[in-house]
C-alpha cells in the first residue's frame, strides 16, 4: 500500500549484523532466512523474491518503525524456518553480496501493488468526504462553525450561502439549458451532490419540474443513458451470471433499511421500447417521485434493474452500452433470477417492502404479482396506477356531469394491454359502487383495438388476445372508432395506447359524436404516451363546442376557445397516486396491497377537486398541492390496510392523517455538531 517507501523503511530497520549495499540494510538474520528459502526451493534467487521476503520478515519483526494497518497487510510472523546452509550471507569472512537498490525498491513496490488490499472509511466523516456525500453535503450553506468543527476551513470559499440563495441558483443555471435533456442532466448531477438542495428545488417547483424528472424527458435519458452513466452508486445492477450471490449484492447497497423497491427490467419502456439496463433512469425517476411528492425518505428507497440482456440491435452494436451484451433471456432462467431477487429482498429487508414493478411487458408483470402479491405488497404502476387516477377524473367530474359511475359506459381506445387493464380496474370499481359483480359490470365497459371494436363477431378465443376476452360483448360491427361511437354511445371515452401512435385518433367527427350522444358534458381523455397524441385539448374543446371535460397524458397550457372560455385541463398522470400509495403502505407497514386500496385512493383524489377546479376546466387538483394530495391518499391506503388487518404499525394511529403529514422527508438542511 505504501509502495517504494515501505520498503525502503523495511529493510533501513536494522540494528544487526548486516549485508551492505549502497545506502541499503538487509539484517543477516533476515538474509539467512532468504538463503534457506532458496537452498530449500521454495523461492527464486532475485532481487523481487528478497524484497518479498524482507517485507514479510519485517511485518514480523519488533522493529520500531510503524507498522502498517493490520485490515489493509497481514501482521502475522512467517511461518517457521529451516536453519541456514553452511555457506551463507552476511559471514565475517565473505565480501558482502551487492544488490541495486533500486532493483529491491522496484520490486517491493510491484509485490505490494499485487497483494490485495481492504479499503476502508472513518465511521463519522469530515472535511472532504463530507462534501463529496450527497446525503450530508450543504455546499456553501456550511456556517462558519461547522467549518472549523469539521475540517471544512479552507476547502470552501469563505461566503456562507443559505439553501434559499443555493436554490434561485440552481433555477438559473437550469433555466438556462438549452433542452429538457441538458436540464435533466444538470438535476440529475445536482441529486449526486446535494441531496438535500435537489429536493428541496423539486418539492418548490414540482409543477415546473415534473416533465423533466418525469415523461416525456425520462425515456429520452434511457436512450442515452450508455454515454450519461457514471460511478456513482445511484442503483442495484443484477445479472444473470449473479446466480447465487443476490443476497450479498443486496448487502452491498449502502442503506440497511430500504422499504421501497422500484424494480425494472427494461424490457418495454414506454415508446422507446426494449432499452435493456439502460431503463433504470425510469426507476431512479419514479423514486424521486416517491420522495417530492409524498415524503418518503430517499434512504429507504432502492432502484433495481435486472440486466437479463436486450433484443436492441442498436444498444447491442454501441460500444458504450453499459449492460451485457446478448439477446434477452426469458422463460425458466428469467423467473429463476427473479425468485432469487426476491427471496432475498425478503430476508434482507422483510416482507413489508413495497415492490414498484416497472417497464415489464404484460405476461411477465401478470406472473410476477400472481407469484408474490401474498408474500410482499406490490403493484405494477402501469396495470393499476394509470387505471386509478381515470377513475379519480371520472368521479371528481360528477358535479358537472350529473352521473354516478354506474350511469357511466366506458369506451376505451387502445391496441395493447394497457387499456384492457385500465377497463378491468374500471369494472372493479363500478362492481365496488354498486354492489354487482365484476362480470355485470364489465357489460358497461368497452374496448377498441386496431381493428376496430371488440365485439364476439370477430370471434373468440381463437382470434383475440386473452386480454381482450372479458370485454367481447355482444354488438354489431364497428371497424373504426366513430362507427364504435355512435353504436356504444359512450360517456367516457379513453385513448389509452403504451407503444406507438394510436390507431384511431379523436377526429372532429368522433369528438362531435360524443358531443351530439350526451346531453350532460362528455369526458374525453386522450392519454396515449406517444408525441402523437389522440387529439390536442384544444383541438377537442372546438370540436365539441367547449362541452367536454378534458385532461391528457402531459401538462397543458391554458386553452382559449373560439367561444372565448378559457380552459386549464388538468394532467391525467398517477403522479397522483403511487406516491401516496407509497407512504401509504409505508406508514402502515402493510404486508398487502390490495385493488381495492386503488380504488380508495382515486375516491380521496376526487374529493380534493374543488369546484373552483371544475370550474376551471381541471378534472383533477392542480399539481403545486401535490404532497397534500398524496397524505390524503395515504391516509385512505392506511384505512383500508388497518381494516383488512394487513397493518402491523401498532396501534393505529388516533390522527392517522396529521401522523402521515408530520413523517413526511423535509428538504431542508440540517445542522451538524
Amino acid at each position: 500500500q505504501r509502495g517504494a517507501p515501505l520498503a525502503a523503511a523495511a529493510v533501513a530497520a536494522a540494528a544487526a549484523p548486516c549485508i551492505v549495499a549502497p545506502a541499503l540494510r538487509v539484517t543477516a538474520p533476515v538474509a539467512d532466512a532468504f538463503w534457506a528459502r532458496i537452498a530449500g526451493g521454495s523461492m527464486p534467487p532475485s532481487p523481487r523474491a528478497l524484497a518479498s521476503h524482507v517485507l514479510d520478515a519485517w511485518r514480523g519483526s519488533t522493529s520500531p518503525y510503524p507498522k502498517p494497518r493490520p485490515r489493509c497487510l497481514s501482521a502475522a510472523r512467517p511461518p517457521h524456518l529451516p536453519p541456514p546452509p553452511a555457506r551463507r550471507f552476511g559471514t565475517s569472512s565473505e565480501q558482502p553480496t551487492e544488490i541495486l537498490k533500486s532493483e529491491v525498491l522496484a520490486a517491493a513496490e510491484e509485490e505490494v501493488a499485487m497483494r490485495p488490499t481492504t479499503p476502508w472509511v472513518r465511521q463519522v466523516i469530515s472535511g472532504v468526504d463530507l462534501m463529496r456525500h450527497p446525503k450530508y453535503n450543504k455546499g456553501m450553506a456550511f456556517s462558519d462553525a461547522e467549518r472549523d468543527r469539521l475540517y471544512l476551513r479552507g476547502l470552501l470559499p469563505p461566503a456562507v450561502l443559505s439553501q434559499e440563495v443555493q436554490l434561485e441558483r440552481i433555477l438559473l443555471n437550469m433555466r438556462s439549458k438549452m433542452d429538457d435533456l441538458e436540464k435533466y442532466t444538470y438535476l440529475t448531477n445536482l441529486q449526486e451532490r446535494n441531496q438535500r438542495l435537489f429536493y428541496r428545488v423539486m418539492v418548490d417547483h414540482f409543477e415546473e419540474l415534473l416533465p423533466i424528472v418525469h415523461r416525456p424527458t425520462v425515456p429520452k435519458a434511457c436512450k442515452y443513458y450508455n454515454l450519461m452513466f457514471k460511478s456513482v452508486p445511484r442503483a442495484l445492477f443484477i445479472t444473470l451470471e449473479d446466480r447465487g450471490r443476490v443476497y450479498r449484492i443486496l448487502k452491498n447497497w449502502p442503506e440497511a433499511q430500504v422499504q421501497l423497491v422500484v424494480l425494472s427490467d427494461g424490457e418495454r419502456m414506454g415508446t422507446v421500447g426494449d432499452v435493456g439496463v439502460q431503463a433504470i433512469a425510469n426507476p431512479i425517476s419514479k423514486l424521486s417521485l416517491y420522495t417530492t411528492a409524498a415524503g418518503i425518505s430517499p434512504q429507504v428507497c432502492l432502484p433495481i434493474v435486472v440486466d437479463t440482456g436486450t433484443d436492441n440491435e442498436d444498444l447491442l452494436a454501441s460500444p458504450f452500452y453499459v449492460g451485457v451484451r446478448h439477446r434477452r433471456v426469458r422463460g425458466d432462467a428469467y423467473f429463476e433470477l427473479m425468485e432469487e431477487l426476491m427471496a432475498a429482498i425478503h430476508r434482507r429487508y422483510g416482507n413489508k417492502t413495497l415492490i414498484h414493478f416497472e417497464d415489464m411487458t404484460i405476461d411477465n408483470v401478470d406472473k410476477m404479482l400472481s407469484m408474490y402479491r401474498s408474500d410482499f405488497p406490490c403493484f405494477s404502476d402501469e396495470k393499476t396506477g394509470t387505471a386509478a387516477v381515470i377513475l379519480a377524473a371520472v368521479l371528481a367530474a360528477e358535479p358537472k356531469t350529473g352521473k354516478k359511475l354506474k350511469d357511466h359506459t366506458f369506451l376505451f381506445s387502445g391496441s395493447d394491454e394497457q387499456s384492457a387493464w385500465a377497463a378491468e380496474f374500471m369494472a372493479m370499481a363500478i362492481a365496488q359502487h354498486t354492489g354487482t359483480t365484476v362480470l355485470e359490470a364489465r357489460s358497461q365497459v368497452w374496448l377498441v383495438d386496431q381493428k376496430g371494436l371488440v365485439t364476439r363477431e370477430r370471434g373468440g378465443s381463437e382470434t383475440l388476445e386473452g386480454y381482450k376476452l372479458p370485454f367481447c360483448h355482444e354488438g354489431p360491427t364497428s371497424p373504426d372508432l366513430l362507427t364504435a361511437v355512435k353504436n356504444v354511445e359512450p360517456s367516457v371515452l379513453v385513448g389509452l395506447t403504451m407503444e406507438g401512435p394510436p390507431h384511431f385518433k379523436f377526429t372532429r367527427d368522433v369528438c362531435a359524436a360524443m358531443a351530439d350522444i350526451n346531453k350532460s358534458p362528455p369526458i374525453v381523455l386522450p392519454l396515449s404516451q406517444d408525441i402523437n397524441q389522440e387529439a390536442s385539448a384544444r383541438d377537442i374543446y372546438e370540436w365539441t363546442n367547449d362541452r367536454a371535460l378534458v385532461a391528457t397524458d402531459c401538462m397543458s397550457t391554458p386553452v382559449t376557445a373560439s367561444s372565448g372560455a378559457t380552459h386549464y385541463p388538468a394532467m391525467c398522470s398517477s403522479i397522483y397516486i403511487f406516491p401516496g400509495v407509497g407512504k401509504g403502505i409505508n406508514d402502515s407497514r402493510s404486508t398487502k396491497l390490495r385493488d381495492t386500496q386503488f380504488i380508495a385512493a382515486a375516491e380521496a383524489v376526487a374529493r380534493l377537486v374543488s369546484a373552483d377546479d371544475l370550474a376551471r376546466g381541471a378534472l383533477l387538483p392542480p399539481l403545486s398541492m401535490i404532497r397534500e394530495v398524496s397524505a390524503n391518499v395515504a391516509q385512505a391506503v392506511a384505512i383500508q390496510a388497518y381494516q383488512k388487518q394487513d397493518a402491523t404499525a401498532l396501534p393505529k394511529p388516533h390522527n392517522l392523517l396529521e401522523k402521515i403529514r408530520q413523517s413526511m422527508y423535509l428538504p431542508h438542511y440540517l445542522t451538524y455538531r
